[in-house]
């Protein structure tokens, strides 16, 4: 279906357009500003390798500070002097991409809702960053480390817990000890350590977090900072003097910017303004800004994996897809490069900004989206082409209790199932399990129930006569046996987000997915006319028909109609006879404007989609789940 695509912003422009330039240089699979987190990282482990080598031939001590970064500068120009200069525009890149990297999120308005906690663990992690980058130019000992170590007790010295006696330590050289350097040192690893667990922490709240760049971006960029470091050395400035007063220094405005407002506002000023923007940043994900696409949950229909996922408000397919763990294709995340491509079969979408080049106009309007750039507006089902074989996926596995038996009909029987972990297992009404079998066969059933906290839930199991494994359920299945099963799995759930009236088409067991439909809708107090038809063969077989008739007394939008095909002269029958397909057309000649779901077996569903949607009935208005009732049951 058509996409409705979002207004871009001026700031979202301006990214576009950088972007449109970026990937005719680079490529789209090679565009920096799509892997700013993951170079951020790349970044981060060259400032760490490149400070280790340094930190082996730094002398922590007032003498020998100076003179042993300028050993390793001049002595060892083309290894310790191109490492000194690679640490440090190393780290100005950090700042800098760190920076791009927080500013793209927020202008495509990607830090609020329940990304608040990486928006704020980012701001976190460029503080640590900035001390961690500030703590290093005190170590070599020249005139800049002066200035940065006495403004910074200066600064200090402002906060009532301290009450200005760190400025003391450096009024002259004589009170400049070497704990401080050992000091200096021990803050320099550790800042690292605390950006290094930050960066793990936040990289796990991020689905499919990558945090290699491409491998052509690594080598670029490592090319360009060894080239900047050859051309301009970072060279140590003349030795600390605590005597005289520094008048001209070559400054870093990338990592040092505050140092200026101290000497030039006052250390007050400069608290206030970094104490003003540090709150802001932090508070960010909760102010104004646009709102969220959708403030509900919506649930998404996979395909190809058979399952059904649910897209929280403002969270892209892409991120909801990877956060349940599917093997999605993607590259940029940002609407760049086109991988992320599917086809969205029933619903809506919302698209923010993305290139025009990765989705045509003309895709668009065949029903083709981003996953990276579409956030759910209605329910949705999709379809996408996998980068692997999704069969070796492997759906999660569980372990459940038989709590109580039932026998409803001489051929059905009610488990009853307490699920150990029940907090893992969500699942949407209309999905089924398959239960595994000894020798690793599996047999699907469908939740006869709707999701309870406590993790218990119904199933309605058929005997066929025959089979490997429902005969055990009536004739030796005992309360506290344990089944093992994975799921869920199914693409036929409820649709929530339509006003059309609902038809549901049960034949045999398939009431079972369609009484945890018709209850979930109860609970939640859905207020769509419904009717159920429920096609049997004989009397016996509506075997929880009492039920359907109760439903239909205490709620004035349900109603319920048994039909059955082949009816017993003992069944005293007067209602509705024949196929149940066409009990549903003889009330409904014109289907259009109404969601049909059916479930029952695969000749049932055939005939009735097929005559449904000769009466008006939209193809994708009409829900179906077939199964077979084969022999090795």
């Amino acid at each position: 279906m058509p996409a409705h695509t979002a207004t871009p912003s001026w700031g979202q422009r301006a990214f576009l357009a950088l972007e449109t330039g970026l990937n005719r240089c680079f490529g789209e699979q090679a565009n920096p500003l799509y892997f700013l987190g993951a170079l951020a990282f790349y970044l981060f482990w060259l400032v760490i390798f490149s400070g280790l080598y340094l930190y082996v031939f730094f002398e922590t001590s007032v003498v020998q500070a100076y003179a042993s970064v300028d050993a390793l500068t001049h002595g060892q120009p083309y290894a310790g002097g191109m490492l000194r200069s690679l640490h440090r525009y190393a780290s100005d890149a950090l700042v800098l991409v760190l920076m791009l990297h927080m500013l793209r999120h927020f202008t495509f308005n990607r830090h609020r809702g329940f990304r608040w906690f990486s928006w704020v663990s980012g701001v976190v992690i460029l503080w640590l960053v900035y001390a961690s980058g500030v703590n290093g130019y005190m170590l070599p000992w020249d005139r800049l480390s002066q200035f940065v170590v006495a403004s910074t007790a200066e600064w200090f010295d402002v906060l009532p817990v301290l009450g200005g006696s760190m400025a003391r330590n450096f009024i002259s050289n004589a009170q400049v000890s070497d704990r401080l350097f050992s000091l200096l040192s021990f803050i320099h690893i550790g800042l690292p350590l605390g950006v290094m667990a930050l960066l793990w922490v936040h990289t796990q709240r991020v689905p499919g977090a990558r945090i290699h760049p491409p491998r052509a971006l690594m080598l670029g960029l490592l090319l360009t900072l060894c080239t900047l470091s050859l051309l301009q050395p970072a060279l140590s400035q003349a030795p600390a003097d605590m005597a005289t007063v520094t008048s001209m220094l070559a400054f870093d405005w990338w990592y040092l910017p505050v140092y200026a407002l101290v000497a030039h506002w006052g250390p007050p000023q400069a608290w206030l303004l970094v104490i003003a923007c540090s709150a802001l940043l932090l508070a960010l994900p909760w102010l104004g800004g646009r709102a969220l696409a959708s403030e509900r949950t919506w649930t998404v229909a996979i395909a190809q994996e058979n399952r059904v996922i649910r897209v929280r408000p403002g969270e892209t397919l892409l991120d909801a897809g990877l956060r349940e763990g599917l093997d999605l294709p993607f590259a940029c995340r940002n609407g760049g490069c086109g991988l992320c491509k599917c086809t969205v079969l029933h619903g809506d979408v919302r698209l923010l900004p993305y290139q025009a080049s990765a989705l045509t106009a003309a895709e668009r309007d065949a029903g083709l989206t981003l996953m990276c750039c579409a956030q759910a507006s209605s329910d949705l089902a999709i379809s996408y082409v996998p980068p692997h074989d999704p069969a070796r996926q492997q759906p999660q596995t569980y372990q459940a209790r038989v709590t109580h038996l039932e026998l409803l009909a001489h051929d059905v029987m009610r488990v009853c199932l307490q699920i150990e972990d029940a907090k893992a297992l969500r699942f949407q009404p209309g999905q089924y399990i398959n239960i595994a079998l000894p020798d690793g066969a599996r047999r699907s059933f469908s939740f006869a129930s709707p999701y309870r906290d406590g993790g218990s839930v119904d199933l309605h199991i058929r005997r066929v006569e025959g089979g490997r494994f429902t005969p055990g359920v009536f004739d030796t299945m005992r309360v506290d046996d344990v089944l093992h099963f994975e799921g869920p799995l199914g693409t036929f759930t409820l649709h929530e987000d339509s006003t059309q009236p609902i038809i549901f088409v049960a034949g045999s067991t398939g009431f079972a997915p369609v009484k945890c439909m018709v209850e979930h809708a109860f609970q939640t107090g859905m207020q769509r006319q419904m009717v159920l038809y429920w096609g049997v063969r004989s009397r016996a077989d509506l075997y929880l028909a009492d039920l359907a008739a109760q439903w239909a007394r205490a709620h004035s939008n349900f109603r319920f109609v048994p039909v059955l095909s082949e009816p017993a002269a003992q069944d005293h029958w007067d209602g509705r006879t024949g196929l149940v397909h066409q009990a549903i057309l003889e009330d409904f000649p014109d289907l259009s404007g109404h969601q049909v779901y059916a479930c029952g077996s695969v000749r049932m569903v055939q005939v009735a989609q097929s005559a449904f949607v000769h009466h008006g009935m939209l193809s994708d208005a009409c829900f179906s789940d077939a199964f077979h009732l084969a022999a090795h049951g």
